[in-house]
């Protein structure tokens, strides 16, 4: 299944234009839908991988025309609605204003410091030993699909399936997203730092002597 936030390496969207501005200054509403991604994420409903889901899964119509955190918001309202914490006619400001049963789970303004410092890490201790060590050829799979979901999350971009490179390192076992954003557990394994050679992933790259240096989970790859 095409996934339309897949973009890299696609032909036909046009070269990247820095704005000549520079990076521009966050306005109010992109401030608040930063802290309300956040503070919603605190409810512990979901995790990471699952918000990703969430936006990659926004019509490709809306995913094409909004911006930043416009898909954030987006994607946001749908899990709100999907994990019951709201439902359609609490987001078009309806509802009773009874007291919500997740209230006390807010997330403060004298917690947030403390609650971003500590960050969310994805790596977990045991589960399954590496297969590949440093400096080993590996391929990765084709077609870059979730092989416990159809059509779901997976962090192998679809320009590297199939293509072939080298262990760089092993990271340890970290959160498989194929498994966690669909709620069917943490699953963790091993993730490595593959590199690969430009003129691997792309018939004309600019510069052919440049590498590409990507993190994947072992079940992402084969012996080469």
């Amino acid at each position: 299944m095409s996934r339309i936030h897949d973009m890299g390496g696609r032909f036909g969207d046009g070269p990247a234009r820095p704005d000549p501005q520079g990076i521009p200054q966050l306005g109010d509403w992109q401030a608040r839908a930063l802290a309300l991604t956040l503070a919603a994420g605190g409810l512990g409903q979901w995790n990471i991988d699952m918000s990703r889901r969430a936006r990659e899964q926004l019509c490709p119509r809306d995913y094409m025309a909004f911006s930043y955190f416009e898909k954030w918001l987006a994607g946001l309202a749908d899990l709100l609605v999907e994990t019951g914490v709201l439902t359609r006619d609490d987001l078009r400001g309806g509802g009773d204003g009874a007291p919500h049963p997740l209230a006390g789970a807010r997330l403060t303004a004298k917690a947030v410091p403390g609650v971003l410092a500590r960050g969310g890490p994805a790596d977990r201790p045991g589960g399954p030993a590496p297969r590949f060590a440093p400096g080993q050829r590996v391929r990765t799979r084709r077609p870059a699909d979730n092989r416990l979901v159809a059509g779901g999350h997976t962090r192998l971009p679809a320009y590297a399936a199939g293509a072939t490179g080298r262990i760089l390192r092993h990271h340890g076992n970290h959160v498989l997203p194929d498994s966690n954003a669909h709620g069917l557990g943490e699953a963790p394994e091993p993730l490595y730092a593959v590199v690969f050679a430009a003129g691997e992933l792309w018939a004309a790259p600019e510069n052919p002597s440049d590498e590409v240096s990507l993190d994947l989970w072992q079940s992402y790859l084969e012996p080469a």
